[in-house]
């Protein structure tokens, strides 16, 4: 659990870069042969694309790393359960792993709300893994949406 926890400290100093930056506070990082090799956060906001999402955002970095499409032997950490548009990216790369910390009721696509990683009609399954450093990545978002109520109330 250590090692995840690692990994996974990572992806929250991405998500830190995302709510500085005015961005939904999300992080990833992706690890190949115990290194990483991608790290993103989100930046919806400043490309002005609503793909702009960190492990998107990572999946082209690894596969520019790698020189390959397919992420085999590769494991995602990311601070919140991602969505259907980026686990669909992650089951059409072939990742093998899915490690997130919190779990999102309103989108989650790795078993909350869908289960993309997980259909049986689709070519390819990840193994997933919820709640590492699940209270820290609740905490930073938590943070990030009052600080934003907080904001439009004051207007």
């Amino acid at each position: 659990m250590i090692i995840h926890e690692k990994y996974m400290q990572e992806a929250l100093k991405e998500a830190r870069k995302a709510f500085d930056s005015d961005e939904v506070p999300v992080g990833a990082v992706i690890i190949h042969e115990n290194k990483i090799i991608a790290r993103a956060h989100n930046q919806i906001k400043l490309l002005k694309d609503p793909t702009a999402h960190a492990e998107m955002i990572a999946i082209t970095q690894a596969a520019s790393f790698l020189k390959n499409e397919r992420l085999t032997k590769c494991s995602l950490y990311v601070t919140i359960e991602p969505c259907s548009m980026c686990a669909g990216a992650l089951v059409l790369a072939r990742i093998d792993n899915i490690f997130y910390g919190a779990g999102d009721t309103k989108t989650g696509a790795c078993g909350s709300v869908l289960d993309i990683t997980n259909n049986s009609r689709l070519n390819h399954r990840i193994k997933v893994y919820p709640g590492i450093l699940e209270e820290q990545s609740v905490t930073l978002l938590k943070e990030f949406f009052v600080s934003k109520r907080k904001l439009s109330s004051e207007v």
